[in-house]
Parts: C-alpha cells; sequence; structure tokens
C-alpha cells in the first residue's frame, strides 16, 4: 500500500450511542471488501477488543501513553478477516491522570500511528466516552471524525460541543481533521421519535448527516456475546446490511475526494 491510511476517529462523549458498534462493524464491512483495517480501542471499558475476541490485552495502550509501549508491537491479529486490533485494558482509567502534566500529551498517539508501517487501508479509533486526553489524542492523530448519534432527543444535546471541539483541535493540534459524518444510530423506523430525531439532525446539519442509517436490530445487540462482527454473526441481518451501506457510503466520499 502506497498512500496513507485514512485514520478515523470514531467519537462521542455520550455513551450508549453505537460508538462501538459502529467502530467495531464500519470496520468488518470495509474487510469484506478487501480492505485492511486496524481498530484502536481507546475506551477502557474495552468493548471494542472483547467484541473483536482479545480476552488478554495486558496492559495495551497504558504502556503507550506513559511512555514504555510500542504501537506495532500492541497489535492483535483477530478472527475476522483483514481486521487487526490494538486492545484497550482497564488501565487506561489511569491515563487522564498520568497525562495531566505531559508536556505535548495530546499528540501523543499521533506520534505512534504516524510511525506505523503502511500495513493497513483503514486506521480506526474508538474513543471513549468523554472528552478528555485519550480523545482529544484520537481527534489529533486521525484525518476524520465519524459521529455516531443515537436516535433520542437527549443524544442531540452534546452534539454541538463535539463539533465545537473537534474545530478546536482542528485549529490547535490538527489542521487535516475534517467530519467524515453524523450517523443516526438506533433508529427504529416504527416510531414517530427516531424519525423526528434523524429528521432534526437532518435540519440542523445539512450535509454533514450521513445518508445511511442504522436500524435498531435484536441481532447487533447479540453480536458482542459472540465476539463476532455483525457481518459474521448473522450476516443477512439488518444490521449487517446497514454497515454494508456505511462501508459503501465511506468508501465513496474517498472516491470523490480524490477526484
Amino acid at each position: 500500500m502506497s498512500r496513507r491510511a485514512r485514520v478515523m476517529a470514531v467519537a462521542n462523549q455520550k455513551g450508549g450511542v453505537g460508538k462501538t458498534t459502529t467502530a467495531v462493524n464500519l470496520g468488518a464491512g470495509l474487510a469484506e471488501r478487501g480492505l485492511r483495517v486496524l481498530v484502536v480501542d481507546l475506551d477502557s471499558q474495552a468493548s471494542a477488543s472483547s467484541w473483536l475476541g482479545i480476552r488478554d490485552g495486558g496492559r495495551g495502550l497504558f504502556d503507550l501513553f506513559t511512555g514504555n509501549g510500542n504501537l506495532l508491537d500492541l497489535v492483535h491479529l483477530t478472527d475476522v478477516p483483514n481486521v487487526s486490533a490494538i486492545p484497550s485494558s482497564e488501565w487506561l482509567v489511569g491515563v487522564e491522570k498520568a497525562l495531566a502534566s505531559e508536556v505535548g500529551a495530546e499528540t501523543i498517539l499521533r506520534g505512534h500511528i504516524d510511525a506505523l508501517p503502511k500495513r493497513w487501508d483503514y486506521i480506526i479509533l474508538d474513543g471513549p466516552p468523554s472528552l478528555g486526553a485519550l480523545a482529544v489524542n484520537a481527534l489529533a492523530a486521525a484525518s476524520e471524525v465519524l459521529v455516531p448519534v443515537a436516535a433520542q432527543f437527549l443524544a442531540l444535546s452534546g452534539l454541538s460541543q463535539l463539533l465545537k471541539t473537534v474545530d478546536v483541535v482542528k485549529d490547535r493540534l490538527n489542521p487535516r481533521l475534517r467530519v467524515t459524518g453524523i450517523l443516526a444510530c438506533i433508529v427504529d423506523a416504527r416510531t414517530r421519535l427516531s424519525l423526528d430525531v434523524v429528521e432534526e439532525l437532518r435540519r440542523k446539519f445539512g450535509g454533514l448527516v450521513l445518508k445511511t442509517v442504522i436500524r435498531e436490530n435484536v441481532r447487533l445487540a447479540e453480536a458482542p456475546s459472540f465476539h463476532k462482527p455483525i457481518t459474521l454473526y448473522d450476516t443477512r441481518s439488518a444490521g449487517a446490511e446497514d454497515y454494508r451501506h456505511l462501508a459503501a457510503e465511506v468508501i465513496t466520499q474517498e472516491r470523490r475526494k480524490r477526484t
């Protein structure tokens, strides 16, 4: 691979909005198309790591942020073809405090990602449910940010704050950062509420809102306990279909950008 990987932060300071679901299943959808994907788990709950079948990642990224690690050494193969992962652990809880007095702490991850060999087409950063040092590291390291938003009115309240944070990081740390899009998740098309939220998103944020929506789906909710992305757990489910559509939309964006 000669060109630089697309480094995409999946970010939202709210929990339960489909962030890890999107990081894992978008990665699997891209991998199905023959693209090589690295998922980096930056959440101390390690949900993406568990979903991809990594049961013991050691201290993982904690050592990286405290100066004792090498990112390439942390890469794990997964059972998903074309998908590798860098796991998280509960040790990451202590990173915010450890980085508080560190000069240049916001760009530690970027330095390590820039040093990686050109082995992957996509590097997907699954950020934490906060806007602390780890989230800023993800935004500083990424070339783009994907924002999952649950189809609930309360989930919209922090969206403007997140987009302002993206603008600040772009101005001060990472001028190449752009918003790939806002992704409506957990959409129940049977209810007026979900449809109203999606409509409100499109009204307020226009073209930033992706065409793809991720429907609420029981099979998608079951997939993590089987340590498989939805494309492998139930390949014909609505969840698999939606994340394949998302992968196609993300790839199409890149093609348009290059033409």
